[in-house]
């Protein structure tokens, strides 16, 4: 039953994109090109091509493609996919302008007076009686032999339209994708974020932790940047970093260079790492020993003392599959409830484990903030929190939208960023 319900899926999901195409390709190609020009054998050959790359950018990560493959796959084709999203959103908003713009034209058109069919006065004749007749005008004279030829008809309305309209949502849809791809390869924001701790004393208070989630290297973002998220976090000078999860999307052997500029964080506490679901999916055991001769300090359901508070970490959902899951008992379960406990957690959905093992404050990712926008209301109906920080009984919970970006390098309404955030002592 769940293969079968597997391939229904995807069966649906191809259907869907196949029409998207089909619909996209109507209105920038076959509504705006006369048949047999080069521009309709040229958009024509776009709308099988790129959704190929778009197929292969997604698969080959798991079906052993070499690693130069899936970089060359991977910008043509994922790029589509955001700007696919973009274009069909524009063209759908389009299809509210088109018979507006079509009755404008209209009306203009109608207003405009018709030009009178000239015409050559008849001179009376009187006759001999006195009655007067008129005669025939003279046949107008041959056209000249260099006369030019009249200009070429105006492109109809209906093209006209569909011209304007689909040249508009290209522009829009290109636009947005372009600019969220910048947004992307510039690198993240830092955020400051001040969060009171009931139990934090005031020995602690003004800590600040660089938390660091969804970095995901890969096939589109490597080692350039991963040197610019260190670096952006070494300007903040934090007192510890958190690493939350989603560090790669491949194999230590592939992407073990684009992971050493981690090797230069640096902090008074040093930098922590917990697991997150791309890890199970990259051979998890492998990158924990890899993270750990960079440096940084797996919690793999365990916890350690820093001044002032407790700082646990607990293996992400996806690592159940492999026995490997979240264990709080593990984690949190035999600590001096008296101390403030600050928890790494990739997925926010942990929280009320978190909330009953009586966690002060928890650090999330995962949900990217949605990265592409509309995606923030379809992660709102499976995450509690999509971004920023918010209470649960008597935790906290902050999610991060994360460093780097899953599938097309593209972030739109949904800015990456790294998040340093400052404890509070409620006793200071």
């Amino acid at each position: 039953m769940a293969v079968l319900g597997f391939a229904l899926l995807a069966a649906a999901v191809l259907a869907l994109l196949v029409l998207v195409h089909r619909y996209v390709w109507r209105r920038l190609v076959g509504d705006t090109t006369t048949a047999g020009s080069l521009p309709r054998r040229a958009g024509t050959v776009a709308a099988y091509v790129l959704p190929l790359l778009s197929v292969g950018a997604l698969v080959s990560g798991r079906t052993g493609t070499p690693f130069w493959l899936q970089q060359v796959l991977a910008w043509p084709g994922y790029l589509w996919l955001a700007a696919l999203l973009y274009l069909t959103l524009a063209l759908l908003a389009g299809e509210l302008v088109r018979p507006l713009l079509s009755r404008l034209l209209a009306r203009r058109a109608g207003d405009e007076p018709e030009a009178a069919a000239e015409t050559v006065p008849a001179e009376p004749v009187t006759a001999a009686q006195g009655s007067t007749v008129t005669t025939a005008a003279p046949p107008a004279a041959a056209p000249l032999a260099d006369t030019p030829a009249p200009a070429p008809a105006a492109p109809s309305r209906r093209l006209f339209v569909a011209r304007a309209v689909g040249g508009a949502a290209a522009v829009a849809g290109l636009g947005t994708t372009g600019y969220g791809a910048y947004g992307v390869l510039r690198g993240p924001r830092v955020k400051r974020v001040a969060v009171p701790l009931a139990r934090l004393p005031r020995s602690a208070h003004g800590f600040r932790i660089a938390v660091v989630s969804d970095i995901h290297l890969g096939p589109v973002l490597g080692r350039a940047h991963t040197q610019r998220i260190v670096d952006a976090v070494n300007r903040t000078q934090p007192d510890l970093i958190a690493v939350v999860g989603d560090l790669v999307d491949g194999s230590v052997e592939d992407l073990g260079p684009a992971a050493e500029p981690l090797a230069g964080l640096r902090s008074r506490h040093g930098a922590f790492f917990v697991t997150g679901n791309h890890e199970y999916y990259s051979g998890a055991a492998e990158w924990v020993d890899h993270v750990r001769e960079l440096g940084l300090h797996p919690l793999e359901n365990s916890r350690v003392e820093i001044d002032g508070f407790d700082l646990a970490g607990v293996n992400d959902i996806a690592g159940e599959s492999e026995g490997q899951g979240p264990d709080f008992g593990r984690a949190l379960g035999d600590r001096d409830r008296t101390r403030a406990a600050v928890l790494m957690a990739h997925q926010p959905v942990v929280i009320d484990e978190a909330v009953e093992h009586g966690v002060d404050l928890q650090l999330s990712g995962h949900t990217h903030g949605g990265q592409l926008w509309p995606g923030n209301y379809i992660a709102e109906l499976s995450n509690p929190t999509v971004a920023g920080l918010e209470r649960y009984g008597d935790t906290q919970l902050y999610v991060t939208r994360g460093a780097g970006a899953w599938g097309p390098p593209v972030r739109v309404g949904a800015p990456s960023d790294i998040t340093v955030v400052e404890l509070a002592s409620r006793r200071a």
